[in-house]
């Protein structure tokens, strides 16, 4: 944008050097209001999905020793028509601390209940 000369009244300069600063504004505008903004959702939504994968991987793992815990340690009780059981047990372990969390998630004080 062109400055007006020293000396030069504002009410001289033109409506094309107006026209330009408002667009100028508005450009800085939808940046401040959009482009920032979208900026820290991005950094919330990483950090929130890379919490999830760590989450998801100790889990699996936690799991995973659970289970190995289960055959190895049980002695003989799991042996020959009771091998399954660990696995099973294992399952409906993870399959009840899911909807305990399920249920949790859905019991929060201010949320707006469906009718």
């Amino acid at each position: 944008m062109a400055e007006s000369e020293p000396g030069v009244p504002a009410e001289s300069r033109g409506i094309q050097e107006d026209v330009q600063g408002l667009f100028k504004l508005v450009v800085a505008y939808f940046k401040q209001e959009t482009v920032t903004p979208l900026k820290s959702l991005g950094r919330y939504v990483g950090f929130g999905l890379a919490g999830a994968l760590l989450f998801g991987f100790g889990v699996i793992f936690l799991s995973v020793g659970a289970l190995r815990a289960l055959q190895t340690e049980t002695g003989d009780t799991f042996d020959h028509n009771w091998s399954w059981a660990p696995y099973a047990i294992v399952v409906v372990t993870l399959a009840v601390c899911a909807f305990i969390v399920w249920k949790l998630r859905g019991s929060r004080p201010g949320k707006a209940t469906r009718t």
